[in-house]
């Protein structure tokens, strides 16, 4: 009787340890997505959203989610049942991302028996020899930031093969069985607890990396320079570690607030389904929050490490200007802006820029045939040469644009237009709290024709300022910039001579 219960005992605590819990827990089966929609911000960040048919047990069981990106944010996920929403709970989530590496592989078999194959030099037929893995030839190296593992191979396998030590033996080396653990691609593991037995339509959402996107912009300039066509691309980066097809595709532009943790670590133009669309928007512009958001109007297939364009905003015959920009000081008087101890010595501020640079400028608005916000990005400028061949002259970066206002292009500096900016005079008045300065600049034209330069300023050295002289008309753009509009003739040269008074 006590013996009967002893094993009675035993058959209790077996059945509830994890272990044995882990073998009668059934399985759920999870099958592939019928439906997938993308949000991609530009900023290496993704929304994932997919829908799933499950077949889930009554009951607790487990469940593999797999072909999942492998940059995805586990702590993002979020999962519920369309059919019954309240019938199924996630208890627990594992993310399993232990893939399978020669490295680890061979670490797993490390003082046992494995077999290499070899080639008979005679018969030419294989043949293995058994023997025991004694190193695997790698080295185990900490990534940035200590939190995973790199391999580094050092080409030393050592194995033991009938009594002796043979380094880098010969042969194809042979394992039994993958161990177990590992798996091909990353999944996600519920434990999930069911009321209703059967086939469940689910929503999976979570946020992944490696799924990105950016504006690209193509002009082309006219003969004279007023007129711009511009075509505008966006480029999608996939590295996430999956493909996506047939998908959904939302685009958000914004400066979007995103807490930065790093996550676990060609070129196809799309053409439009049917030439009755082919001149349709393929994006179709919303707001969300205070961001904008692009829709695709149209079902795309994302794959796995593939760059695609997409056109964004087609807009022909915009009406443009070249503007010289000619700024003496350039950027270096940032550096010394009401720094007291450089604001008395005259020795500063005489540094001279000879470059006149170029740009081109036109405003983002229906008028012009544009008018949908442009997401920032790099636009490159073409102009027709004499034989009707396309050049690039010059890119630049944009900001995100909103309708309505102006765009401009630094384009490069002009080749002919020369700038020259010297101090003619520097006085210290009342004991140093007045300064007074005397500036001097030309800007010489050898174009063919005439040319009108915007000139910049800077009164730098006290933010009290005034212009006590100018031999020119001049125009305060903030507290910090002046300009003067000149006009200069062929062959000919401008002269602008200007006195500013500092006081403090």
């Amino acid at each position: 009787m006590k013996q009967s219960m002893v094993l009675f005992m035993v058959a209790l605590v077996l059945a509830a340890t994890p272990g044995s819990r882990a073998q009668q827990m059934k399985e759920s089966i999870a099958g592939e997505r019928t439906g997938v929609e993308l949000t991609i911000y530009n900023q290496n960040l993704s929304l994932i959203r997919e829908e799933r048919v499950m077949r889930l047990i009554k009951g607790m069981s487990r469940l593999a989610l797999a072909d999942i990106p492998s940059t995805i944010d586990a702590t993002s996920v979020f999962f519920r049942s369309l059919t019954d929403p309240a019938a199924v709970r996630v208890l627990e989530q594992n993310y399993q991302y232990d893939l399978v590496h020669q490295a680890k592989l061979l670490e797993k078999y490390l003082g046992k028996e494995v077999e290499f194959m070899r080639l008979d030099p005679e018969t030419k037929r294989e043949y293995s020899v058994k023997g025991k893995l004694l190193s695997t030839g790698y080295q185990t190296l900490p990534a940035y930031g200590g939190n995973t593992i790199n391999y580094q191979f050092t080409g030393g396998m050592i194995a033991e093969i009938n009594g002796r030590i043979e380094i880098n033996p010969e042969g194809r080396l042979v394992l039994p069985t993958l161990p177990e653990g590992f798996i091909v691609k990353p999944q996600l593991q519920w434990l999930m607890s069911s009321t209703r037995e059967g086939e469940h339509r689910t929503e999976v959402s979570y946020l992944a990396g490696q799924l990105s996107w950016s504006s690209d912009y193509v002009a082309l300039l006219s003969k004279d320079d007023t007129r711009i066509d511009l075509t505008g691309w966006v480029t999608l980066t996939n590295h996430s570690g999956t493909s996506f097809k047939n998908a959904g595709l939302k685009l958000v532009a914004g400066d979007v607030n995103v807490v930065q943790e790093q996550f676990e670590n060609d070129l196809r133009l799309m053409k439009t389904q049917a030439v009755a669309d082919a001149a349709a928007p393929q994006f179709k512009q919303t707001e969300l929050f205070e961001y904008k958001l692009y829709t695709l109007q149209r079902r795309t297939d994302v794959n796995q490490n593939e760059t695609k364009q997409v056109e964004l905003v087609s807009a022909h015959a915009v009406p443009s200007a070249k503007i010289f920009v000619y700024d003496g000081l350039a950027d270096s008087w940032r550096g010394w802006y009401r720094n007291s101890s450089y604001r008395s010595q005259g020795s500063f501020g005489q540094q001279s820029n000879t470059k006149v640079g170029v740009y081109v400028t036109f405003k983002n608005d229906a008028a012009s045939g544009m008018g949908m916000p442009l997401p920032k990005g790099k636009v490159r400028v073409y102009k027709q040469d004499d034989d009707g061949k396309q050049q690039f002259v010059g890119e630049d970066m944009i900001d995100h644009t909103p309708k309505d206002e102006p765009v401009r292009l630094y384009l490069g500096n002009a080749f002919d237009l020369v700038g020259e900016r010297a101090q003619k005079d520097f006085k210290s008045i009342a004991s140093g709290r007045i300064v007074e300065e005397t500036i001097e600049i030309k800007v010489r034209n050898h174009k063919e024709e005439a040319a009108t330069v915007q000139v910049y300023e800077h009164p730098w050295r006290w933010n009290q300022w005034e212009i006590v002289k100018s031999n020119t008309e001049w125009t305060k753009v903030d507290q910090t910039t002046l300009t003067f509009p000149v006009k200069i003739r062929k062959d000919g040269e401008a002269v602008i001579t200007y006195t500013i008074r500092y006081s403090w």
